[in-house]
Order: C-alpha cells, then sequence, then structure tokens
C-alpha cells in the first residue's frame, strides 16, 4: 500500500487496481504545495472517500469526481449532497455499514464531530448544508493491511469494538487538538484500543489554532513512538 499525504485529512491511498482519495482538501488548503495541482493528484483516481460534511474534508471532491469519473463513498446525506452537485457516481452508505466496493471494501465507523457544508449553498443561504453524521473509515483490500482513518473525533471507548471488528494495523489519527483530539488523547486511543503497525498522524499545523506539529503526539506515545510515521506532504511511503 502506497501513501500519499496532502496535509490536513488529505490521503492519496494505492492499492492494486485502485486509487482512493480520502477527505481531498487541495486547493483551499494553506499547506497544499504551490506547485502541485489538483489535476495531478487526481490522475488515475478510482474513489473518494469521504469522512464528513466539512468543507476541510469535502474540498475538492466535486471538481475531482466529475474529472475522473471516481465513486464517491460516504454517508447517505452527504452522497444525497453530492448527487445535488452533479456528480452522478456515488455509495450511499452509513454508520456500521460495510461495502465491497472492488477492489477493497469500506466500512464507515461512528466518530464524535460534526458535519456541515457551506459549499453548493445559494449565495442568499447564511445556514450551513446539514451533511449527517461524522464517520471514521476503515479499508480493507486482499493482501494489504487494513487502514483506518479516524476522520476528526475525541477518543472514545466503542474504539476498543472497532478494532475488535476490523482489526486495523495502519492507523490515520487526528491529533491537533481545539477540533479534534490533542496529542496526549490520541496516543492513549492508539496504545489502549489499538495494535497499530503504523500510526499517521493528522489534522495538524494547517492553521495557526491548531498544533503545528506532531511533537506532543510522538512524545506521549512514549514507547511506541517506533511506530508513528510523521508524513511529509506529497512525499509517499509505503505501509
Amino acid at each position: 500500500m502506497q501513501i500519499t499525504w496532502y496535509g490536513h485529512a488529505a490521503f492519496r491511498i494505492e492499492i492494486k487496481d485502485a486509487v482512493i482519495l480520502i477527505d481531498p482538501f487541495l486547493s483551499g488548503s494553506p499547506v497544499f504545495p504551490k506547485d502541485l495541482y489538483v489535476d495531478q493528484v487526481a490522475e488515475g483516481v478510482t474513489h473518494i472517500v469521504l469522512t464528513h460534511g466539512h468543507d476541510d474534508h469535502i474540498g475538492d471532491t466535486v471538481a475531482i469526481a466529475k474529472k475522473s469519473g471516481a465513486l464517491v463513498t460516504g454517508n447517505a446525506e452527504i452522497c444525497n449532497w453530492a448527487v445535488s452537485q452533479g456528480i452522478k457516481n456515488v455509495n450511499s452508505m452509513n454508520s456500521g455499514g460495510k461495502v465491497d466496493v472492488e477492489p477493497f471494501s469500506v466500512a464507515l465507523t461512528i466518530a464524535h464531530h460534526s458535519s456541515s457544508t457551506s459549499i453548493g449553498k445559494k449565495a442568499d443561504d447564511s445556514g450551513a448544508i446539514y451533511l449527517g453524521n461524522p464517520h471514521g473509515v476503515v479499508i480493507s483490500a486482499p493482501g494489504e493491511k487494513t487502514l483506518y482513518h479516524m476522520g476528526d473525533t475525541c477518543a472514545f471507548n466503542d474504539m476498543a469494538l472497532i478494532n475488535e471488528f476490523h482489526a486495523p494495523k495502519i492507523g490515520i489519527v487526528p491529533i491537533g487538538d481545539r477540533f479534534t483530539m490533542g496529542g496526549k488523547e490520541a496516543a492513549v486511543a492508539c496504545t489502549r484500543f489499538f495494535d497499530f503497525d503504523t500510526i499517521i498522524p493528522c489534522h495538524f499545523g494547517t492553521f495557526p489554532i491548531i498544533d503545528q506539529n506532531a511533537d506532543k503526539f510522538v512524545a506521549a506515545m512514549g514507547s511506541g513512538a517506533s511506530k508513528v510515521k510523521v508524513a511529509e506532504i506529497n512525499v509517499p511511503f509505503t505501509a
């Protein structure tokens, strides 16, 4: 499995016969490389998986899906919204569900956060569009380690059930604090509930009001810090 981080919670996952984008917040992201174009990231994409509806996660989904024809997977409200934006290829699901989308399966777990967007609302509409409950996503494929992108969340005891049901070995974990877990809480979640081989921190360094680096998380991981992969933006690695 080849993984590329584009900053914030945006990842490109490459496996045999599939290229998956998770939460492709790209062109609007302050940390997305200036010399990289959304079309370059979108090249070869077959699937887009969304954890929740906030603008810093939906990001460039509409443009990428229309250009590539990629299957957009998310909860029912997100998929209905996607259709309203002209996306035709959607895969609607919800908490606890698991769907085979060939050549991998995707499951949605609970996450504790919120979910809405301003993308696509009418100019005279001061409110946001409600997009259902937030989720984490689990991606499983034959011959690959199972990956769990937690989405935006705090720690919660039912993470133990997520581990029991899915046994993920790669964890993508928000650590930036304020809107998600901070480093110490994220470390407790990773060490108490999971047996990850590789832990990839995200959702930090994007905006001034969240933690700017992964130092607190790495320190809080203690003896488990060797499992942490602090990715460089737009530098692929294998997990």
